[in-house]
C-alpha cells in the first residue's frame, strides 16, 4: 500500500501537461485528487472542460478525483478549490500549486498589463490557495505543498521578465512559510521542472509535439520529484529541479562578509571587489534572515 493511499491531493493547473501527470500519479496510488483547471489557453484567455477530462481518465483506472474550473487568480476562485476538496473529502493534505500561463515578450516590448497578469496568475495565485489551505494544515496538523518556480526564475531566460519574476517570488514565499509551518508538521517546497508541455511549445523557436514528447521531457519524469516533496518524510524549504530523469537541488549561498566597519565608503568597498565577488568559498546560510 502506498503512503499516498487516501491522502486527498489539490493539483492547480491539472487538465494539461506537468500537473494532468502529477494527478496520474497521486491517483495511482490511491490518493483522492481535486482537479482545478480553468481550461483556458496558454496565455490564459477562454475557458473549457479539461478538468472534467482528467477526472474521467483517473476514474476510468480506479481513481477518485473531482473537477474544480475556478482561476487560481481570482481570491474566490481559488477558495473554492480547497472548499471543494474539504465538502467532498472532508480534508487536504497535499497542494500542488502547478497552474500558470505566458505572455512572453521582451521588457522593453512588455506591457505593464502582461507584467500584471502573468503575476497574477502564478505568484498570487499561488498564494491564494495556499492561503485558503494554509488553516485546514495547520489545525490537523499536517500538510504538504509545492510550489512550481522555473529555471527562467532561478537562473533567467531572455523574454520573460514577467514570468521570471513570479517563478522566483516562489522562493521567497517558500522560505517564509517553511518556518511558519514547522512547528505544524505543514513542510512546503518548490519545484524546478522542465518537459515539453503546451506551455513551452509556445516559446518562440521551439518545434515540439506536445502529444508526443521526445521520451527525455515527458512531463511523467517531473512527477517523482512531487511526490517526494508530498511524502511524509519531505523536506521542508527545498528547491528541487526535475527534468528527463534526472534530479537536483538548487539552494543560495552566501560567501564571507568584508567587514569593513561602521566608516566604509564606496572606496574602501572598491578596493576589496575582488573578495566581494568571490564565491570560491561560500555557503548556505542559517535559514531565516
Amino acid at each position: 500500500m502506498s503512503e499516498f493511499e487516501g491522502k486527498v491531493a489539490v493539483i492547480t493547473g491539472a487538465g494539461n501537461g506537468l500537473g494532468r501527470s502529477h494527478a496520474h500519479e497521486f491517483a495511482k496510488r490511491g490518493a483522492k485528487v481535486v482537479i482545478n483547471d480553468l481550461g483556458g489557453a496558454v496565455d490564459g484567455s477562454g475557458a473549457g472542460d479539461a478538468a472534467d477530462a482528467v477526472v474521467k481518465e483517473i476514474e476510468a483506472m480506479g481513481g477518485t478525483a473531482i473537477a474544480n474550473k475556478a482561476s487560481v487568480a481570482d481570491k474566490d476562485g481559488a477558495k473554492s478549490i480547497i472548499d471543494d476538496a474539504i465538502s467532498a473529502f472532508g480534508r487536504i493534505d497535499i497542494l500542488v500549486n502547478n497552474a500558470g500561463i505566458l505572455r512572453d515578450r521582451s521588457f522593453k516590448k512588455m506591457t505593464l498589463e502582461e507584467w500584471d497578469l502573468v503575476m497574477q496568475v502564478h505568484l498570487n495565485g499561488s498564494a491564494y490557495v495556499t492561503h485558503a489551505a494554509w488553516p485546514h494544515m495547520n489545525e490537523q496538523k499536517y500538510g504538504r505543498i509545492v510550489l512550481t518556480s522555473s529555471g527562467s526564475g532561478i537562473y533567467g531566460n531572455y523574454g520573460q521578465a514577467n514570468y521570471g519574476a513570479a517563478k522566483m517570488g516562489m522562493l521567497g514565499l517558500m522560505n517564509v512559510l517553511a518556518l511558519e509551518g514547522a512547528k505544524n508538521n505543514v513542510r512546503i517546497n518548490t519545484l524546478a521542472p522542465g518537459a515539453t508541455t503546451r506551455m513551452i511549445a509556445t516559446i518562440p523557436g521551439r518545434d515540439l509535439d506536445v502529444d508526443n514528447p521526445p521520451p527525455g521531457s515527458a512531463p511523467k519524469l517531473v512527477s517523482p520529484a512531487v511526490l517526494y516533496m508530498s511524502c511524509e518524510e519531505a523536506p521542508n524549504g527545498a528547491v528541487i529541479n526535475a527534468m528527463g530523469g534526472k534530479y537536483y537541488r538548487s539552494q543560495v549561498f552566501v560567501n564571507e562578509a568584508v567587514d569593513l566597519g561602521h566608516d566604509a565608503t564606496f572606496e574602501d568597498l572598491e578596493t576589496q571587489a575582488e573578495r566581494l565577488m568571490d564565491m570560491s568559498a561560500a555557503k548556505p546560510p542559517s535559514r531565516g534572515a
